[in-house]
C-alpha cells in the first residue's frame, strides 16, 4: 500500500455520466492486482474531507486505469479533474480475485460500474475460453471498450430496457450461459448488491464456485473506521468481515446473503 500525490494523464467521459481516468504512479501500477481499489481525494484541499474509493480497471504502463460514473458531489468534483491535476491517492488496497485454474471455465458478470474490475480480470486472464457478461440499465450505460483503449474484449451485453443486447437483467444471460455449459464453471461478479444477491443465489443453487466484489461506502479503505461491515455466514468464527480488509472480494458461499 501506498499513498502518493498522482498526476491525472486523461479524464474523459465514455458513456452517460461514466468517466475513464488514468493518472502515473510507478509503485501502484506495480502492485495493483484485479479486484483491488484505490481511495482517491477528489481535489486538492479539505473539501470533500473524505476520499471516495474506486476499483481499479487496469495498468497501462506507469499508469493506473479507474472507470467511475458521476453519482454525487465527489464524484462531479472529479469528473471536472483535467490532465496535469494532481490528487492524492491511498493503493492498491483490499483483497482481489483468485485466479482460476485450467480446468474451470471463467465466467464474469458485470453490472454497471462493476465493469472495471472485471475488466482488469479478463485482461489478467487473457482466456479464449472465458465468457464476459455485461448488465445496464439502459443503452446510453454501456461503455463502449474502444474508448477504453481495449481490444479482444466483447461482452455479452443486457439492457433492462432491451436498448442493447438481451432484453433483460444479466442474470438472465447468466442463466442462459450456465444452461448449456459442459465444462466446469466458476462466477467472477461486481455491481449493485441486488444483482450480487441473484448472482450468489445462482451460484450456491448450482454449486458453483463464485467469487464476488462488495461495492461498499467507505470512509478509509483500511479498517480502522470500521464502516464497511458485512455480516459472514452463520457458522464463521468472527460475525462480520470488512470489505476494505477482507475484501473487496470473498466467496459468494461465506456471506450471510439473507442480511447483507
Amino acid at each position: 500500500m501506498f499513498e502518493e500525490s498522482t498526476e491525472v494523464v486523461f479524464n474523459k467521459r465514455v458513456a452517460k455520466n461514466t468517466f475513464f481516468m488514468g493518472f502515473r504512479s510507478i509503485t501502484m501500477a506495480d502492485t495493483s492486482r484485479p479486484g483491488q481499489f484505490v481511495m482517491m481525494q477528489v481535489r486538492q484541499g479539505m473539501d470533500p474531507l473524505l476520499r471516495r474509493p474506486f476499483s481499479i480497471l487496469g495498468v497501462n504502463g506507469d499508469v493506473l486505469l479507474l472507470l467511475y460514473r458521476v453519482v454525487g458531489r465527489g464524484t462531479a468534483i472529479l469528473s471536472e479533474r483535467k490532465p496535469g491535476d494532481y490528487l492524492s491517492v491511498l493503493g492498491p488496497l483490499g483483497r482481489g480475485f483468485e485466479t482460476p485454474g485450467e480446468a474451470v471455465q471463467p465466467v464474469l458478470v458485470a453490472g454497471g460500474m462493476g465493469i472495471a474490475p472485471l475488466i482488469f480480470l479478463s485482461l489478467n486472464l487473457a482466456r479464449k475460453d472465458q465468457q464476459f457478461l455485461a448488465g445496464y440499465g439502459i443503452s446510453s450505460e454501456v461503455v463502449p471498450f474502444d474508448q477504453l483503449g481495449i481490444v479482444g474484449l466483447s461482452p455479452a451485453i443486457a439492457t433492462e430496457d432491451g436498448s442493447e443486447g438481451h432484453h433483460g437483467r444479466v442474470t438472465g444471460l447468466l442463466e442462459a450461459v450456465l444452461s448449456v455449459k459442459e465444462k466446469p464453471s466458476v462466477i467472477f461478479t461486481c455491481g449493485p448488491l441486488p444483482m450480487l444477491k441473484a448472482v450468489a443465489k445462482i451460484a450456491l443453487g448450482q454449486n458453483i464456485p463464485c467469487q464476488v466484489s462488495l461495492e461498499s461506502n467507505m470512509a478509509c479503505g483500511v479498517g480502522a473506521c470500521q464502516g464497511c461491515a458485512v455480516k459472514n455466514a452463520i457458522g464463521s468464527n468472527k460475525p462480520y468481515a470488512h470489505v476494505c480488509q477482507d475484501g473487496p472480494v470473498f466467496d459468494a458461499k461465506t456471506l450471510d446473503w439473507e442480511v447483507i
